[in-house]
């Protein structure tokens, strides 16, 4: 199915979620790798589900793990690129084998300068800036306009609902480089409610 944009879903830990995302025409898969985060999956489980999906690109995320070991879990599970959970240091990114994207939250008084300044310092070592939890509060029109220039500029990926309005005024508003959604759980093995992420992706299916 063809999409309005890019789509990376993350926290996939089961079959039902990877087979529905890929179908639906997701380009990335995320899956929490480091155990020290919440909702972990196991290596063997990433390699048993990506057996089961084509056309997808396999990312795993990590808290603070040394990038000696998650190049080792890179490596036996296939993946991407991987996705940070946290700032590092440029020498520690440089160390990676992959393409690191890296978890951002938006700071609603952190000043425009300084969010350029570290947009910039990262830029030439990541592959893209996700944003998946959305503001403690609407964002302003100035903040609206600051996160559109930075869109066009670096590759941002933003949360449904990151501004007023439909999924579609989001894109056209703010061009953002791709959308990112959140997996869940399974209700029993093989069983899932997919309603929410649906009316997502029938938003951003190609008329």
């Amino acid at each position: 199915m063809a999409l309005l944009t890019s789509v990376l879903v993350r926290g996939i830990n089961n079959l039902s979620d990877a087979r529905y995302c890929a179908g639906m025409g997701a380009d990335f898969l995320t899956f929490r790798l480091d155990p020290a985060l919440p909702g972990a999956v196991t290596p063997e489980l990433v390699q048993e589900l990506s057996g089961w999906v084509a056309g997808v690109e396999l990312i795993g995320e990590f808290g603070t793990m040394p990038a000696e070991q998650i190049n080792a879990l890179a490596r036996q599970c296939g993946l991407h690129a991987v996705l940070l959970h946290g700032l590092r240091s440029v020498e520690e990114m440089d160390e990676l084998a992959l393409p690191a994207w890296l978890l951002v939250g938006w700071v609603p008084d952190m000043l425009p300068e300084d969010v350029d300044r570290r947009f910039q310092l990262l830029a030439p070592h990541v592959a893209g800036f996700v944003f998946a939890e959305l503001p403690p509060q609407p964002l302003t029109e100035a903040q609206l306009t600051r996160l559109t220039e930075q869109a066009r500029t670096y590759p941002i990926w933003l949360a449904p609902g990151f501004a007023p309005g439909t999924v579609r005024q989001l894109l056209d508003a703010v061009q953002p480089r791709g959308l990112v959604l959140e997996g869940g759980d399974e209700i029993r093995p093989g069983v899932r409610d997919f309603s929410e992420m649906e009316t997502v992706f029938e938003e951003l299916e190609v008329d």
